[in-house]
């Protein structure tokens, strides 16, 4: 495991809270591809430190086709490209959400979320999952993913976007963000992330006059306000990764970060993105994110709207000296440079399909979606053993999201948030993340083929609320009927009678969101009184939780009854086939948890939860999740990283060994600019290595986690992750894990 370098600027200036305010630039050159890239693989660093140049490396070819193309293009022509127009023998970039799905589109895969794959702890199944989505993608003529997501980051429990990204931990997040980044760029599509930056909330994300706003939005969207330390470390984290994995496009956010629009923030695309992170591609806005024409050209958007940007504006801009054509050029770069890297301008690229045309290239991509979805639950309890289980006679399965929905598989596409509940199996987030079914297997329908397999009866009660009262069960059906404890097929249709005498009593739960919104609850009462009825009535209850975001479990969670709690997010089209994996054994779970389960809702940060403020000051800096929790000694219900197994680990032999130039070479990296960052920002500062033993009987992977501590001088959190690797451990055997 590497740690590497902590601090993000070149100067303690830059990570001070009291820096001066920017001050916006007609011709802030220094974000100019155009004018400040080297041409030569070689570098001298001294070179690079005293200029904004960019040492490209892969992306070197693309930029020098890109700079030939340009001179060959009219102003005009430059900017039909800028306004998602073509010229030349350049044909626009075609741009599709989401990240675990085509949106819109026939004869696609819905694989697990960005949640669920977070859980995983895989950085290979988190490549593969971008990789099968990039491909399907590339197949259907999509030049660009509005993808990967990985903000918000998750600063807020109640976030109503958290189940489509990587979770509140920045390390984490950023290297599951750079791997699915590698994923869909090596399947030929630019990977273009989102959101830049700060909306850790859906409330008042956009203005009153935006195009989708909720009733009773703010006349403002709300302007998040960081100090520059916590919008490094935590914020701007993970866009590194992704920067240095190959990112070609980012999707600014529509909300305000520290008083400004973040599409029309030179400081935050220009200055920090552009410059700073070297980032080589392009930006553009989420919907109704540009509000200006020239400004939002200067302050770092390259592809834009041409309400915006006409030939009348543009050109206006240039004459009286408030817009060059410098820039004008390097928009134009930046906008083909992700087409050419990726092999677009190539015949083989194929033709845009629509979304009903038959254009089948799946392959085996249901079955990878099914071991990533069953690698990514997380086994929270487990009380003496009752999973996995054993062969059972007799199953009772509770909760409204064991089934299918009564229309479905898939919903319409909505940005105004969601229910909190999904009225079926939830399988998917809602919004722009949302999935384009083909089908969806439910809890049911696995256990349906389960039961016929194993020779088990089996019954479904498809509701959230608990049923005290029933029919008697149908004619003649002997002196038993309409008795809550009886052993019989026609016992009363009440939870209690349902649930008397079973081998096994699973509640299936879910909290749904979806972007536009945010949650209401961290908790939904009738779900826990349900499964504390069930429990009452049944020695072996399994509670089983699909989330999209924190689900708090206290309410049922020292129930002597309640045996199991398996915990995941949205799953995908596979979703029973997983968890049935799981709960009978074909599956050891490995997922960890992401974020952290709380006792209590109060036990969150107040300063984080969802506020209508139009300004929201985010005072904890660092301190989000974890981080939180330690800070102020709170003890949660499971902590970050949390997880069992039906085997047993443990470890021995930790070895560090530091890299003493690194650390001796200064406070801040100060090497060449390459995509991602200075070069030496990279230079690993140590190497762990410990064995991890298999002391159980099942062979299981195990998910091995670096926690590294700072002096005190740093003012960092009390513990942070900075090392995680996924490995496979036979029973009996021991492996190495660096």
């Amino acid at each position: 495991m590497v740690a590497r370098r902590l601090l993000l600027a070149s100067s303690l200036s830059l990570l001070s809270s009291n820096v001066a305010a920017w001050t916006y630039s007609t011709n802030y050159s220094a974000q100019l591809l155009s004018s400040g890239t080297s041409k030569s693989d070689s570098y001298q660093p001294q070179v690079f430190v005293l200029t904004h140049a960019v040492h490209l490396g892969e992306w070197q070819e693309a930029f020098e086709k890109s700079q030939r193309f340009v001179s060959t293009l009219s102003d005009s022509e430059k900017i039909d490209i800028i306004t998602a127009g073509s010229a030349g023998n350049f044909t626009g970039l075609n741009k599709k959400d989401g990240s675990a799905s085509v949106l819109d589109y026939y004869w696609v895969t819905t694989w697990p979320a960005a949640l669920s794959m977070a859980m995983t702890w895989d950085k290979e199944l988190v490549y593969n999952q971008s990789y099968g989505l990039g491909s399907e993608m590339w197949n259907k003529g999509i030049n660009m993913a509005n993808a990967p997501t990985a903000q918000p980051l998750g600063r807020s429990a109640w976030g109503g976007r958290n189940g489509e990204t990587y979770g509140p931990d920045a390390y984490l997040n950023g290297i599951l963000f750079g791997e699915a980044t590698k994923g869909i760029s090596a399947a030929g599509v630019i990977p273009a992330g989102k959101h830049v930056l700060l909306n850790e909330q859906e409330t008042n994300r956009e203005s009153a006059t935006g195009l989708n706003s909720a009733a009773g939005a703010a006349d403002y969207a709300y302007s998040a306000v960081v100090d520059n330390k916590a919008l490094h470390e935590t914020y701007l984290w993970g866009f590194m990764d992704a920067v240095k994995n190959g990112l070609g496009g980012v999707m600014c956010a529509m909300n305000r970060v520290n008083g400004t629009y973040s599409c029309e923030s030179q400081e935050l695309l220009a200055y920090y993105l552009k410059t700073e992170l070297g980032f080589p591609g392009l930006v553009y806005a989420d919907v109704g994110g540009q509000k200006t024409g020239i400004h939002s050209a200067n302050a770092g958007m390259d592809l834009g709207s041409s309400s915006y940007w006409s030939n009348s504006s543009i050109m206006a801009g240039m004459r009286n000296g408030s817009f060059t054509e410098a820039r004008l050029d390097d928009m134009v770069i930046r906008t083909v440079i992700g087409w050419y890297k990726h092999g677009q301008d190539l015949n083989s690229f194929p033709d845009l399909a629509d979304a009903g045309d038959y254009v089948d290239t799946r392959k085996n991509h249901g079955e990878l979606a099914r071991e990533f979805a069953a690698a990514s639950l997380v086994l929270l309890k487990n009380k003496d053993n009752a999973l996995p289980l054993k062969s059972p006679k007799k199953i009772a399965l509770f909760g409204v999201n064991a089934g299918s929905a009564q229309i479905g598989p898939n919903t319409e596409m909505s940005v105004q948030g969601s229910d909190s509940v999904f009225q079926g199996h939830m399988a998917q987030i809602g919004g722009s993340g949302q999935g384009s079914f083909a089908y969806v297997i439910t809890p049911e329908h696995a256990f349906v083929e389960k039961a016929r397999e194993d020779g088990a009866m089996l019954r479904v009660m498809l509701n959230d609320t608990v049923i005290s009262s029933g029919s008697a069960g149908g004619i003649a059906a002997g002196p038993n009927a309409g008795r809550d404890s009886t052993d019989s097929t026609a016992a009363s249709q009440t939870t209690r009678g349902y649930s008397y005498n079973q081998d096994v009593c699973l509640v299936f739960l879910n909290a749904y969101a979806g972007e536009g919104a945010d949650r209401d609850e961290l908790r939904n009462t009738d779900q826990d009184n349900l499964v504390n009825a069930v429990a009452d009535n049944c020695n072996n209850t399994v509670v089983v939780i699909n989330t999209a975001g924190p689900r708090l479990v206290d309410q049922f969670i020292t129930h002597g009854n309640v045996t199991g709690v398996l915990y995941g997010g949205a799953l995908g089209q596979e979703s029973g086939n997983a968890i049935l994996d799981v709960l009978y054994g074909a599956v050891n779970p490995s997922g960890r948890l992401v974020h952290t389960l709380a006792k209590n809702e109060s036990d969150y940060d107040a300063n984080t939860q969802i506020s209508s403020a139009e300004v929201i000051n985010y005072t904890e800096g660092n301190y989000i999740d974890y981080k939180y929790f330690d800070r102020y000694n709170i003890t949660p219900r499971y902590e970050f990283g949390f997880g069992l197994s039906y085997t047993s680990f443990a470890y021995s032999a930790l070895a560090t060994t530091t890299n003493t130039t690194t650390l001796s070479s200064g406070p801040y990296a100060s090497g060449p600019r390459i995509p991602g960052g200075r070069a030496d920002l990279w230079d690993p500062a140590a190497n762990v290595t410990v064995t991890v033993a298999n002391t159980g009987a099942v062979d299981g992977h195990e998910v091995a986690q670096l926690y590294v501590t700072y002096p005190t001088t740093a003012d960092e959190p009390d513990k942070q992750l900075r090392g995680f690797e996924r490995l496979w451990v036979p029973a009996g055997e021991t492996r190495d894990v660096s």
